[in-house]
């Protein structure tokens, strides 16, 4: 009996810190870490990780047990972006979410071997963090996926269309000399031959050409539509301005647009951009390796109105539309 007695004691001490080392490693493996790496402090951003971390929670990867997340902010300084690559690089992280295009591009510069979700990206490939073979809605084959931002310029016209369906004249302003400007204008030029409405366009390469750009399009075209351009966007109080005094019903293509003095703007919710990426950052924590994962455009679009806008453009909304609307801007 004491024999038997013995030989389980050996067997206890054996096994016992065995247990115990498969324990803390599976105590280890619970928590995932994920860093943050974000371009500025921007409403739309802000929403973006708001969503992420909550479509993770829903997943059941909360903070402070099961996830622990490494948050950092660039305050919109690329140098720090960079910075704040490099300590991931050192970190030991299980993803990476990156939001926005200098903090994806510093992030997938330096990292070749942690999963990368980015978000609020515009253009993707142009910014080079996916292949260009890589088109949308397919995997990339790397260590990356994510969501892009990039405007949906085609549902956006169709939907403004609605606003005016006789009006058959239709001004934008755009900066020739920008590769990403000129990608937007061939899509909406796409749009606008589909939808069989004109689509005049008028040319700038700076800022002090706006007012006269949008003084000839007052003058040409039925309806002005500003879509993705760094100086028309800008110089938007500009162009609201002058759709206000020649009564040119205006829209954005980007929700901050109706804020500004756009009576409508069909774009992303960037809350859901974010807990779309979350969700595939989920995928990643079960096992799915991310160049598998297919990368893909937004994750739902909201229409605005300013109706105080409308009005001061000369514009009456139709009701259906203002039924339709996600949110209506009345002061």
């Amino acid at each position: 009996m004491s024999k038997k007695l013995h030989l389980i004691s050996i067997l206890l001490l054996v096994v016992s810190p065995t247990l115990s080392f498969a324990q803390a490693k599976l105590s280890k493996q619970s928590i995932s870490r994920i860093g943050v790496t974000q371009t500025a402090c921007n409403p739309d951003f802000d929403a973006d990780a708001k969503g992420f971390e909550k479509a993770l929670a829903e997943a059941g990867f909360k903070e402070g047990s099961r996830v622990i997340y490494d948050r950092q902010n660039a305050q919109g300084d690329v140098n720090h972006t960079r910075s704040i690559a490099h300590k991931f690089l050192n970190a030991d992280l299980d993803v990476i979410h990156s939001i926005a295009t200098p903090s994806s591009r510093a992030v997938i510069k330096v990292i070749a071997d942690i999963p990368i979700v980015f978000s609020s990206v515009t253009e993707p490939v142009y910014a080079g963090l996916i292949p260009k073979g890589s088109a949308v809605g397919t995997g990339t084959g790397t260590n990356v996926t994510g969501v892009s931002d990039r405007w949906p310029v085609a549902l956006q016209l169709e939907m403004y269309t609605r606003f005016f369906p006789r009006a058959k004249r239709w001004g934008t302003i755009y900066n020739a000399g920008n590769p990403r400007s000129v990608l937007y204008i061939k899509e909406l030029r796409e749009a606008a031959k589909r939808l069989k409405v004109e689509l005049i366009e008028v040319t700038t390469s700076s800022g002090d050409e706006i007012l006269p750009a949008a003084e000839f399009l007052a003058r040409k075209a039925q309806i002005i539509y500003i879509t993705y351009d760094h100086i028309a966007l800008s110089s938007f109080d500009t162009i609201v301005k002058v759709c206000n005094e020649k009564k040119i019903p205006l829209f954005g293509g980007d929700l901050g647009c109706v804020t500004r003095g756009a009576m409508a703007a069909y774009g992303w919710d960037y809350f859901q951009i974010g807990y779309s990426a979350g969700r595939k950052a989920v995928r990643i924590l079960k096992g799915e390796k991310p160049g598998d994962i297919p990368w893909e455009l937004g994750g739902k679009v909201v229409l605005l109105i300013n109706e105080k806008a409308a009005k001061a453009q000369g514009a009456i909304v139709p009701p259906e539309l203002l039924k339709k609307a996600d949110k209506i801007v009345r002061e």
